[in-house]
């Protein structure tokens, strides 16, 4: 890992210089005839680890070219030209680091035994590889101080599972993660908020150590642990929540929330951020890709929260209101409300215009008995 980041920060330095032209051939020979002779320490690690960096660097390139093309600044409050359309930067230690092998010769896998080219001693991983079939790619990790390894399987095996149900609609929320149609509520995770004294303890132990000392890196290190146990803990509800919907419902209805929006509510901001939506909603949209469902948005300006679910009725319902009772006596918690209506709305996007399909259907016949006529 840190042979890719020195690989990609020395052809960083090399390639921001003004005369020197960015492209992808001449980071490869400027990475064979200058730099691995310079550091002869590269021998010793795979040389995918180097073209790791190059493609990452490429990457990086082709972004920025395309933002300068199309005008789209990354950081548009930025001050200088290079933050604004965001130029490639140089790696730091600690963020990020990570490498993969792409080719079969360069590791392979017996049991809970994983072999790196050019590593002497055998990997012994947690547990086995639980799909049968043709290992593609292997990316290794770190996070706060634990090695993790990513196996891409080209595999037959994967059972779906099916969903049996027809549809649900899913109301997010900072009180309860989610509501159901059905009346499921599931609870807020809130795992930042349970160690929110821990953290807070241990960063003030950070701020007081001297920088550069060995107490520094121990207290920086505790911290980086307690942010990566909040960081699973939050990822296992929402993979787990994420599994069910996919796993039981064959048509999921949700709202189209402005996250970044939201979190601008600076009494609410946390608690949001702590939720995490916007992951909730990628882990729903890939799984249910995999398993044949479909998901539906509604807009994220529909009344979901201040319509009657019965009737229809909009009413005024400031967040402290957590009942919705209407005049047709309809009287329900005000979350449970809301997925009801997204249930119903959702529906009613994926039914198709009825009127617009029949002058569609008459259109092209029209059409025809006036090329006749002609």
């Amino acid at each position: 890992m840190w042979a890719r980041r020195h690989c990609y920060n020395q052809l960083l330095e090399h390639f921001e210089q003004k005369d020197v032209k960015w492209s992808k051939a001449a980071a490869y020979r400027h990475s064979i005839n200058i730099i691995r002779p310079a550091f002869p320490w590269y021998n010793e690690v795979s040389s995918r680890v180097t073209r790791n960096a190059i493609d990452d660097l490429d990457n990086a390139f082709k972004h920025f070219f395309l933002r300068l093309r199309e005008n789209k600044p990354a950081n548009p409050k930025a001050k200088t030209f290079r933050e604004k359309f965001g130029f490639p930067t140089f790696k730091k230690k600690g963020i990020g680091d990570s490498f993969a092998l792409r080719e079969k010769p360069k590791f392979s896998i017996d049991g809970r035994e994983l072999r790196i080219e050019k590593l002497k001693t055998l990997i012994k991983m947690r547990q086995p590889v639980r799909f049968v079939g043709n290992l593609n790619q292997v990316t290794i990790s770190q996070s706060a101080g634990k090695f993790y390894a990513s196996i891409l399987v080209e595999t037959a095996d994967y059972n779906p599972h099916a969903p049996e149900k027809e549809s649900v609609g899913v109301d997010f929320g900072v009180k309860s993660l989610a509501v159901f149609s059905d009346g499921t509520e599931i609870p807020a995770n809130n795992a930042l908020q349970r160690n929110l004294k821990a953290l807070k303890r241990k960063q003030r132990r950070l701020s007081r150590k001297q920088k550069g000392s060995n107490r520094r890196a121990r207290a920086k290190f505790a911290v980086a642990k307690l942010h990566k146990r909040i960081s699973d803990q939050r990822q296992a509800v929402l993979h787990e929540l994420s599994d069910r919907l996919t796993r039981d419902y064959k048509v999921i209805c949700l709202e189209d929330l402005n996250v970044s929006a939201m979190v601008r509510n600076r009494k609410l901001a946390r608690p949001i951020s702590d939720d995490g939506f916007g992951m909730l909603r990628r882990m729903i949209e890939y799984k249910a890709e995999l398993r044949g469902v479909e998901v539906s948005f509604i807009g994220r300006f529909e009344p979901s929260s201040r319509t009657c679910s019965e009737c229809g009725q909009i009413h005024d319902m400031p967040l402290d209101k957590r009942t919705m009772t209407c005049d047709c006596g309809n009287v329900m918690d005000r979350d449970l409300n809301a997925a009801r209506n997204i249930l119903a709305r959702g529906l009613d996007t994926l039914r198709p215009d009825l009127k617009r399909t029949q002058e569609w259907r008459k259109t092209p016949s029209l059409l025809g008995a006036a090329a006749v006529t002609a």
